[in-house]
């Protein structure tokens, strides 16, 4: 019986692989009302686009001008730190403002702090009075804001469209989010051998022009009435996540795979001592994960994930773990670019099922806090996964530390079926009541 839940989920890999490899027609796709026909949608859509090419293209430029600074891995993974820490201090107060007031306004705000603060980096750089310090206070405003953002624009999210069209919408904003993961790196790692000023100026005119959109939604702005605002309502987020094991075990499993799986913080160190590549390779690199999620992102949308979502979710992880280890021991761009690929396209199955599943479960005026702490998991997952890739990669070694986190995001999920079951176990995304 013990091997019973592995083989399910071994069972389901395949099943994944036949995903990506054969398309059928869904039954009615086309009754089903589409988040694309929504205006304050689609201003969301292009909004989230541009911030997030925006910090792509910073997020290049940062990491390769501290490593050029430094030639530390170990201040490299400084950068991830630097953005976890605010993240954990903001988080509950984020989740809190999201849901007592207009969200749109916490979002523009955010989306336009972080422009003047990318913007004072290109001032620097123009006028050469830059240095590393300036940087590493940036990255905490970028890290302090986003925390608000995130949240924000998650719980914002479903009252912008119908509760049928969420899943559609989740997929939508992987694509989103994907695509200007493509984008943005190939597009910072270009702006960058031209300048570094240049790349931090084209960051914060497009976070401008995302506080600029936000402004446009007109619906669903205001949370529902009736939220309480006093002081234990700040951690009622968790309280809700705690007492619900499938949104708990969801949110914890992206936590701790992609905390051990993050090589991508490696990839400036990659990119110029092992294959040898200058900023372009880095942000052809950085472009390779977001190009395979999002090429399964246009699958799922073609074939949406309604069944067996459990089994799918691990199965991603588990992909995912074994494309960073091949990652890891790659020294041919190209075998690394098809790993980068591959694990882009575990993880966007992952995102589709984890996003809708905790928001379709969650009522509306919880929505800020819980997204918030929904927030605070993936930000930890990716920043402290980078500051651990740093720190692990100083002691063992670059490749030897990419190899610890693939195996590491397997363990966890493998680890998690057992303390989970539930989660292995859920079959389609459900509806919780708003009590």
């Amino acid at each position: 019986m013990k091997w019973r839940a592995p083989c399910e989920i071994f069972g389901a890999l395949f099943a994944l692989a036949k995903l990506c490899g054969r398309m059928k027609k869904v039954k009615d796709v086309r009754d089903r009302p589409s988040p694309l026909k929504h205006g304050p949608f689609v201003l969301f859509w292009f909004a989230r686009v541009f911030s997030s090419v925006a910090f792509q293209v910073s997020t290049v430029a940062v990491g390769w001008q501290v490593y050029a600074l430094s030639g530390s891995a170990f201040k490299l993974g400084l950068v991830g730190l630097t953005q976890f820490l605010p993240m954990v201090v903001l988080t509950v107060a984020a989740g809190h403002l999201a849901d007592h007031y207009d969200r749109r306004l916490i979002v523009r705000t955010c989306q336009a702090l972080m422009g003047f603060a990318v913007g004072a980096l290109a001032l620097a750089n123009f006028t050469g009075s830059l240095h590393i310090a300036q940087i590493y206070a940036v990255v905490a405003v970028l890290g302090a804001c986003r925390s608000f953002e995130h949240p924000t624009m998650a719980a914002l999210l479903p009252r912008l469209i119908e509760p049928s069209a969420l899943p559609e919408a989740a997929t939508r904003m992987a694509s989103a989010t994907q695509t200007a993961v493509i984008v943005g790196p190939a597009l910072g790692g270009l702006l960058y051998t031209l300048s570094p000023g240049v790349a931090y100026g084209v960051a914060a005119l497009l976070f401008i022009a995302a506080g600029l959109l936000s402004t446009l939604i007109r619906a669903g702005t205001v949370p529902s009435v009736g939220a309480p605002k006093g002081f234990d309502s700040l951690f009622s987020g968790i309280t809700y996540i705690w007492r619900r094991p499938a949104v708990l075990g969801a949110i914890s499993l992206d936590l701790f795979a992609v905390l051990f799986g993050g090589a991508t913080a490696l990839l400036p160190v990659y990119a110029r001592d092992i294959l040898h590549t200058g900023a372009w390779g880095l942000g052809i690199l950085r472009s390779a994960p977001a190009l395979g999620a999002l090429s399964m992102s246009f699958v799922i949308a073609r074939r949406p994930i309604e069944r067996k979502i459990g089994h799918k979710m691990f199965a991603g992880v588990i992909v995912f773990g074994i494309a960073t280890m091949i990652f890891g021991v790659s020294r041919s761009l190209i075998l690394s670019l098809g790993a980068l690929v591959v694990l882009g396209a575990a993880d966007v199955v992952s995102v589709v099922i984890r996003m809708p599943l905790v928001q379709i479960a969650t009522p509306d005026r919880m929505r800020g806090r819980v997204s918030a702490v929904n927030s605070l998991f993936v930000g930890t997952s990716n920043q402290l996964g980078e500051f651990e890739s740093g720190v692990t990669a100083a002691i063992f070694g670059t490749v030897p530390a990419v190899m610890i986190g693939g195996i590491g995001s397997i363990v966890i999920a493998l680890l998690w079926m057992r303390l989970f079951p539930e989660l292995l176990k859920a079959d389609r995304f459900e509806s919780a009541p708003d009590p």
